[in-house]
């Protein structure tokens, strides 16, 4: 595999990642990774509007000779490349592509830790690839398709109005500048942690992607995302490798949805916690405990 030379970040920030540094192509996209250790690979997967910065707590917790963290920008955010045509951001697309960054790096046992939108993402394409699978940690994300009657969040509903969300997303920066008010504790993300968040999306230019993710999330039963999430819950479901849940219950978007996943995996053992949607902030120690328990 060819690594590519990642692209620069500003000294502040460039401080705070202490990680190698480079990109891959997968398919026709470009993807940034950072790695740090060289031990059992460990895949990273972040969701939306957030990219790998969102693991480095998490990293640095875990023996780097021990484990290999990988953690990838999913296509469209951080410093990944970033299509400009919406219709780009499927969840097949995302999938294809982690798959193919799990191909290229030739990864095998890979511990898959998962939250939002890597949560389906990453486990539709281990569902491809089963064999490289050698446990998993759920953090905050959604496993399943929809039941019949279900009501979007609010969040999910503001995504779908035309005009006013388009001005939200790609004007004003929304939600990748109020993750504060995801969050248990919301000093969590200020400061220079919040500039780091929202300096890949600085460019009005480059924000097609939280909108589109957003707006991946199913409001119908007819909605596109609906199929591969059915598979998404099919695999979680019977694979038989181990399986460790760590979950913010002040999450405002996914909080509730704990009492599913408990349904869907009775075996995992689960750390609840009073962190809130990105819990990686909050709670790096659970999270690693949870890796070293598979």
């Amino acid at each position: 595999m060819d690594k590519l030379t990642a692209p620069a970040l500003p000294h502040w920030l460039d401080t705070m990642l202490p990680f190698e540094r480079y990109c891959v192509r997968v398919d026709d996209r470009t993807m940034h990774v950072m790695e740090y250790g060289e031990g059992r690979p460990v895949l990273m997967i972040h969701g939306n509007p957030t990219w790998g910065f969102l693991w480095r707590k998490v990293a640095a917790k875990l023996d780097p000779k021990e484990y290999r963290c990988i953690m990838p920008d999913l296509v469209g955010l951080g410093l990944s490349e970033k299509p400009h045509d919406p219709e780009a951001h499927t969840l097949e697309n995302h999938a294809r592509w982690m798959g193919e960054l799990v191909d290229a790096l030739d990864l095998d046992d890979v511990i898959l830790v998962v939250q939002d939108w890597g949560g389906p993402i990453g486990l539709l394409a281990m569902a491809e690839r089963a064999e490289r699978l050698g446990g998993i940690v759920l953090g905050n994300t959604v496993v399943s398709e929809p039941k019949e009657g279900f009501k979007p969040t609010l969040f999910h509903r503001f995504s779908q109005m035309p005009i006013v969300s388009d001005l939200a997303f790609r004007v004003l920066g929304f939600p990748q500048v109020a993750l504060g008010i995801a969050q248990g504790d919301r000093k969590s993300i200020s400061g220079e942690i919040a500039k780091a968040y929202r300096w890949p999306l600085r460019s009005l230019s480059n924000r097609a992607a939280p909108l589109a993710l957003a707006r991946m999330v199913p409001d119908t039963m007819e909605h596109p995302s609906v199929a591969p999430l059915q598979r998404v819950r099919e695999f979680f479901t019977d694979t038989d490798v181990p399986v460790q849940v760590v979950w913010g219950t002040n999450d405002p978007v996914l909080g509730r949805v704990l009492g599913w996943v408990k349904k869907l995996r009775p075996d995992a053992p689960v750390c609840e916690t009073r962190a809130g949607h990105f819990l990686q902030e909050e709670v790096p120690d659970d999270l690693a405990d949870a890796v070293r328990a598979i």
